[in-house]
């Protein structure tokens, strides 16, 4: 996504908005032990495609936990103007540095690595306004049929699912600019 926004931001106006979206909300029902090995056994294919696709090295964090104070971290995080370093710090923390992003303090560090106020992070994370704030982004993906991440929406009509190639993001926004009579560039 972020070689798509450097590659087509100017040209066609493309800029990352991230939503929040619980695959298992903080109080949803334990995972039964058999679909828990299904994702295990299927975890290696996963991260081979991850590597031989994408470039990236898989080494994730615990598998389960509450995602919401990461959520409520990136709403505070976008209001302070380091979204995008948050997201990154976040997404590179859990899924390359196998950290434990469901712990608070694990967040404040991340957070204040990014440039964030540690106590001022801290205290967001019980800020009611920060937590409606990720709930009616998850309404919002309800609304819209989204079931699954990564979602990817432009221009709030055309739903791209799952970990696509870049290519299939760029052909995307080419067809996109097409039907939309926008100049190429």
């Amino acid at each position: 996504m972020e070689k798509l926004e450097k590659s087509h931001g100017e040209s066609h106006n493309v800029s990352i908005q991230w939503r929040s979206y619980e695959l298992r909300p903080h109080d949803a029902p334990p995972i039964s032990a058999e679909y828990r090995a299904k994702i295990e056994a299927n975890r290696p294919r996963v991260y081979e495609i991850a590597r031989t696709q994408y470039g990236l090295e898989m080494n994730p964090g615990p598998f389960g936990f509450n995602s919401r104070p990461a959520q409520i971290g990136a709403k505070y995080a976008e209001a302070q103007g380091k979204g995008p370093a948050y997201h990154a710090a976040i997404l590179n923390g859990y899924w390359q540095e196998a950290k434990a992003i469901g712990e608070i303090d694990v967040l404040v560090e991340i957070a204040a690595s990014v440039g964030l106020d540690a106590e001022e992070f801290r205290t967001a994370l019980t800020d009611e306004a920060y937590t409606e704030a990720v709930l009616a982004d998850q309404q919002q993906a309800f609304q819209n049929g989204i079931s699954g991440v990564p979602a990817m929406v432009f221009v709030d009509k055309y739903l791209v699912s799952g970990a696509q190639p870049y290519e299939v993001l760029s052909d995307t926004v080419e067809k996109i600019a097409e039907e939309e009579g926008e100049p190429q560039n």
